[in-house]
C-alpha cells in the first residue's frame, strides 16, 4: 500500500511541483492549500504532511496545533522561508519533526520524506 503525504502550500507551483516529485516516487499524495483544507484532509490519514508556514489565514503553526489536537502522533515537517527562527523552534516545541527551507532542493525533500516515513514504519 502506498504511502500517503499531504501538502500543504498556498503556492499552486510548490504544491504541483511536490505533488510530481512525490508521485513519482510512488506516493499517494493529496494537497491542500489552506488549513482549513488541511485539517479536512486528516480524514485520508496521511503517514506525513509536509506544512508551509507561512499560509494567508490560518497560519502554519494555527495548523500544526489543530493537526496534533484530532491526531495526536501525525508526523509534519515544516518547510519555511530562511531565518524564521522563532517559528522553526514554536513548530519543533509542537512537535514538527524538522523543517526544510525554502526555496527548497527537491533532493532535499525526497531524503526527508524517506527519512520520516522510514521512522514511523
Amino acid at each position: 500500500m502506498k504511502e500517503k503525504i499531504l501538502i500543504v502550500d498556498d503556492q499552486f507551483g510548490i504544491r504541483i511541483l511536490l505533488n510530481e516529485v512525490l508521485n513519482k516516487e510512488g506516493y499517494k499524495t493529496y494537497q491542500a492549500a489552506n488549513g482549513h483544507e488541511a485539517l479536512a484532509l486528516l480524514k485520508e490519514d496521511p503517514d506525513l504532511v509536509l506544512l508551509d508556514m507561512k499560509i494567508p489565514g490560518m497560519d502554519g503553526i494555527e495548523i500544526l496545533k489543530r493537526m496534533k489536537q484530532k491526531v495526536p502522533d501525525i508526523r509534519v515537517v515544516i518547510m519555511t522561508a530562511y531565518g524564521e527562527l522563532d517559528m522553526i523552534q514554536e513548530a519543533k516545541n509542537l512537535g514538527a519533526l524538522t523543517h526544510i527551507a525554502k526555496p527548497f532542493d527537491i533532493d532535499d525533500i525526497r531524503q526527508a520524506v524517506k527519512k520520516y516515513l522510514l521512522q514511523g514504519a
